[in-house]
């Protein structure tokens, strides 16, 4: 039996936001609903999300990669309201006409080629607004943005500038005074001194022009995906607001773009679109209506499993936010959001219907296909290593297969064995490459358990991919105040008797994560099968663990190759 160790698996790095129980009854109640703190804690959860805390005071909830219009208090008021307290579904943004323009030159077609703008007017804003406004922003860099990469958000007090608007290529010399700078600035030197220059200056790598936006002054309002000018912050004294999205991607633009004006709308504000004449020589403006999508009633029936009236549909897409056309001939026709991003094919209707009818209404059934099971050739030999583990008084856990490399190679000090699996689109950034090594995984999971009484021993036996192929490998580590070396070579001994393995030995090695002349390679008849130690303190403290701990790290294959199957 898995045991989801302690706390539980931790170290997924979604986005989390914390929001005040107070705000949030505020925008509640400005609507006519009650806010109940138990049913928020409750029905929250169907929503796709994580709540952590939730009391009188506080919310702190952890929301899901893919649904990136949840990541502020002000969006998740709009997402949630229909879901938890059956108001009207509102998949479109009111966007009225404006008379503010911006043209691209062509020569951003091969440096940035997606410049979008809108205007939200009306606003009335305080330190707390700006915080949370700072925080989104941040928070769709990173879920949206692919760490501005894709796509990037700058804001401006609209008063401090002059319209219209010019989007220029400029060379590294150009100069100006960037945010939180007192004197101008050249392109290089914001690259090489300036903090976010520091930061984002591999994103404009090899670029002999680089964009900037200008007004009818030509002052720089900002150098995306970068910095802003530095007269253009907003403070508590702005009331209109110009926002410029720019990147790669026009959809995760627009969405950036949109998300951001929602939360400004629920705020009180009013957009307006910005004409943008783009490098292509074509003309946007921000379109606020729903996309209307369809789907095939069978599919959703038959993944399912239930038959579903219209009216049960036009519920459950309400919940969700938005709105049941009808059915045409067996297609359902459905209007979502436009900046729900997370929409990108027939089966995520599928599930937004699943989300808004409720898991747990669905209809029961079985497979209908054969599924004759066929015996793994090392079956006996993982079976007995979980037994011989537990026997020792190990809890066993499973993670994550996704991992990185500082906690894969650079933190425990083992190099890679063989080439890296990498993730083309990684979600997040502790999430780019495919494991080679189970140990970091336990590392992580204890640090996550560190407040717990020790001692704290667990193990995990497991899938690892090298040389892009998958291959198995267990490991083993316990914390404990007091055993060393010598009760972790009483496990190997345990552990190799459990296997029926009598020839065997360990070696003195050096390097990887153990600690200098107490670490071992572990040698069945001449070939060794893995490693094992106490572990290096430096290591520790880079999992900010602060106790001794041991242990293993075996691969399976060699361990198999090594030793006789008494089964067979």
């Amino acid at each position: 039996m898995i045991a989801q160790c302690l706390i539980g698996l931790q170290g997924d790095n979604m986005p989390t936001i914390s929001v005040e129980q107070s705000l949030l009854r505020k925008f509640v109640e400005g609507r006519g609903r009650k806010h109940n703190v138990e049913d928020l804690a409750f029905r929250l959860p169907l929503m796709g999300t994580d709540i952590d805390i939730c009391d009188e005071n506080v919310l702190d909830i952890e929301i899901f990669p893919d649904r990136p219009d949840l990541l502020s208090p002000e969006t998740l008021f709009h997402g949630m309201m229909p879901f938890l307290h059956d108001a009207p579904p509102n998949p479109r943004l009111l966007v009225n006409p404006g008379t503010i323009s911006m043209k691209v030159s062509a020569e951003l077609s091969e440096i940035r080629p997606v410049i979008l703008g809108a205007v939200v007017r009306g606003l009335d804003i305080d330190e707390e607004i700006i915080k949370r406004l700072m925080e989104h922003q941040e928070k769709l860099h990173f879920a949206l943005g692919r760490g501005r990469k894709r796509a990037s958000i700058g804001v401006h007090d609209l008063a401090t500038l002059a319209p219209p608007f010019r989007v220029e290529a400029v060379g590294r010399e150009h100069s100006f005074t960037p945010l939180a700078m007192d004197n101008e600035m050249t392109i290089d030197e914001i690259l090489a001194e300036h903090p976010k220059g520091v930061d984002y200056a591999h994103l404009l790598k090899d670029m002999q022009k680089v964009p900037i936006i200008l007004d009818s002054n030509d002052a720089v309002l900002s150098f995306p995906p970068i910095i802003n000018g530095d007269h253009t912050t907003v403070t508590t004294n702005t009331r209109d607001i110009f926002i410029d999205v720019t990147g790669l991607d026009i959809r995760a633009c627009e969405s950036a773009l949109m998300l951001i004006c929602l939360q400004l709308s629920v705020l009180g504000g009013k957009i307006e679109s910005v004409r943008v004449n783009t490098c292509e020589g074509k003309e946007w403006s921000l379109d606020g209506s729903p996309i209307v999508h369809t789907v095939k009633r069978t599919l959703v029936e038959g993944i399912l499993g239930n038959s579903f009236t219209d009216d049960q549909i036009e519920d459950a897409i309400r919940r969700m936010g938005g709105i049941y056309n009808g059915d045409t001939s067996g297609n359902l026709s459905i209007s979502m959001p436009r900046w729900r991003f997370d929409i990108l094919h027939p089966i995520d209707l599928v599930e937004e219907v699943a989300i808004g009818h409720g898991y747990d209404d669905l209809a029961h059934d079985v497979p209908k296909a054969p599924l004759t099971a066929i015996p793994r050739t090392d079956g006996h030999l993982r079976r007995r290593i979980r037994e011989a583990l537990q026997g020792l008084g190990l809890i066993q856990i499973q993670s994550l297969t996704l991992s990185n490399d500082d906690d894969q190679f650079n933190t425990v000090r083992w190099k890679a064995d063989g080439a890296i699996t990498r993730m083309t689109n990684p979600i997040t950034t502790e999430h780019t490459i495919l494991r080679q090594n189970i140990l970091p995984g336990l590392l992580r999971l204890l640090a996550a358990n560190r407040h717990h009484d020790l001692p704290q021993g667990v193990y995990e036996l497991g899938t690892v991919v090298i040389n892009h192929s998958n291959t198995d490998r267990f490991a083993f580590l316990v914390a404990e105040n007091s055993g060393g070396f010598a009760s972790l070579r009483g496990r190997i001994q345990a552990l190799m008797r459990d296997l029926g393995c009598n020839d065997w030995s360990l070696e003195p090695i050096e390097g990887g994560p153990w600690l200098a002349g107490r670490a071992a390679s572990i040698m069945v008849e001449g070939m060794k099968i893995g490693e094992c130690g106490e572990i290096d303190p430096y290591v520790s403290e880079s999992f900010e663990l602060t106790v001794p701990m041991s242990g293993a790290q075996i691969d399976v294959s060699s361990l198999n190759s090594a030793i006789q199957d008494p089964v067979h």
